[in-house]
């Protein structure tokens, strides 16, 4: 197991995934997001099933940076309850893994 994790959310446009996911990047939350477009989500809210067209965020950082990441996602949100799922990444390769801990780190210290 390592310190790295995958945080996936969605958002209702392409503005505000890019929005929340400069956000997260500029501010030494995370290393890297990929947005996927168009995706197709079937879900139930406030009793009734509902559809919709949403952008899913997927968020390379480390566990140190989930805290204030989860705060942010939820601050730049315009839903009333964003999705912030955080996977915890096992394994991977280890340039990779590193890469994520020196971009998360190196853009934190200069806070």
């Amino acid at each position: 197991m390592t310190d790295k994790r995958i945080v996936l959310t969605t958002a209702s446009s392409e503005e505000e995934a890019e929005k929340i996911a400069r956000h997260l990047v500029e501010n030494g939350m995370a290393a890297c997001v990929n947005i996927i477009p168009h995706v197709a989500s079937i879900y139930r809210w406030l009793g009734k099933v509902e559809e919709a067209r949403e952008w899913v965020l997927i968020v390379k950082t480390t566990a140190a940076a989930f805290e204030k990441l989860r705060l942010a996602i939820a601050e730049l949100h315009s839903y009333e309850l964003p999705e912030c799922i955080c996977l915890t990444i096992d394994d991977g390769s280890p340039r990779y893994l590193r890469w994520i801990a020196e971009a998360v780190s190196a853009e934190k210290s200069g806070e």
